[in-house]
């Protein structure tokens, strides 16, 4: 009777031991998880916004770390990476030299592509060509009625109507703006010369409106009224765009293929070029990169190189076949090969403590 019971306590504390053993194992796996997990935090351009919120999202499924962003315009998310708020900036326009030269060293990862559609609303919803002088021309106030001679002789089989155009723009500055007069600026030597390029631009006529869902509201409630919006939004919408005619002399309507097909051009290592007006076969003429902007240097406000590691990590796996994709599902464009190359190179140039 005496050895039962010393063999029940015997059992009952090797018991309660190996409790005790995996509780703490428990609690040390949880807080060695937790040592992992790190925050990375961006803000900027609304243009990639779905794209960015469902690839976030899934890194965030993938590796259980967090990552944050906010949609507040390609200047805002560039102003607060200057103060070293931030991990990363989104922005639709690539930094100038001038802009790098007020700033540490700085490497530009794009991401996906996407476009600028020009918009219209007229009776019975015709298809219609464009070029870019006679956009130009509208926007400039050259141009002031639908049936104008110039627009007519690249719609030969459309039957225009004799009514006013009524330009819309965006109010608020926005990397939309900067690519559609980007583009503007290299069709037309008038505009260039007037007007110039810029995320705001001193419109010669028309009416303002903030975001793509202002311009967009604006052109479905006036008829005759043309405008430019983000092909995300043009797309999700099934808002009705011309097409434009390319340095090839081809019509081109907005598309996965002829967005993507503008990249094929020679490119500069650090991808810091506009790709509108291509000189691509196929391509949709205002077509666009979208970047993420990160230091070379990452040891900053108090980051750590675990830090530093998760955001190279993000970034890779936004230049992933898993990722690059998914982008038509949310109506943009996947990277050419030679844009990915160019980019994980780039990444791999980023650094911690390199000057130590």
């Amino acid at each position: 009777m005496i050895k039962m019971n010393y063999m029940m306590k015997l059992k009952m504390i090797l018991l309660l031991t190996a409790i005790v053993i995996l509780a703490c194992s428990g609690c040390q796996n949880k807080e060695k998880t937790l040592e992992k997990r790190v925050e990375i935090s961006g803000a900027g351009a609304t243009f990639p916004l779905p794209f960015y919120n469902m690839a976030f999202k899934s890194f965030m499924d993938t590796t259980n770390n967090i990552v944050s962003y906010g949609g507040i315009g390609s200047g805002g998310g560039l102003r607060s990476l200057k103060n070293e708020i931030l991990d990363f900036a989104g922005s639709d326009a690539y930094l100038s030299d001038e802009e790098m030269e007020k700033m540490k060293s700085v490497i530009h990862i794009p991401t996906c592509m996407g476009a600028v559609v020009v918009a219209y609303n007229l009776p019975g919803s015709p298809e219609i060509n464009l070029t870019g002088k006679i956009i130009a021309d509208i926007y400039s106030g050259k141009i002031t009625n639908w049936n104008d001679i110039s627009i007519q002789a690249v719609n030969q089989n459309v039957t225009l109507p004799n009514m006013k155009i009524t330009p819309v723009y965006r109010s608020d500055g926005s990397g939309t703006t900067f690519i559609f007069t980007d583009y503007l600026s290299k069709v037309s030597s008038d505009w260039a010369n007037e007007y110039g390029r810029g995320k705001s631009v001193n419109f010669f006529t028309g009416l303002a409106a903030k975001g793509n869902p202002g311009v967009a509201g604006i052109i479905s409630q006036t008829p005759g009224a043309i405008g430019y919006v983000g092909s995300e939004y043009a797309f999700a919408q099934q808002i009705t765009f011309a097409s434009l005619q390319n340095t090839q002399g081809e019509f081109v309507k907005p598309s996965t293929t002829s967005i993507s097909a503008a990249a094929q051009i020679d490119l500069p290592d650090d991808t810091r070029c506009m790709i509108t007006n291509s000189d691509a076969q196929g391509a949709y003429p205002i077509s666009c990169f979208t970047w993420i902007i990160v230091y070379k240097e990452q040891n900053y406000n108090k980051k750590t190189e675990q830090d530093k590691k998760v955001l190279v990590d993000l970034l890779r796996f936004m230049l992933s076949d898993e990722i690059q994709n998914m982008t038509e599902k949310v109506h943009y464009a996947p990277l050419p090969q030679q844009v990915r190359e160019k980019s994980l190179k780039a990444i791999d140039a980023i650094e911690y403590n390199a000057n130590l």
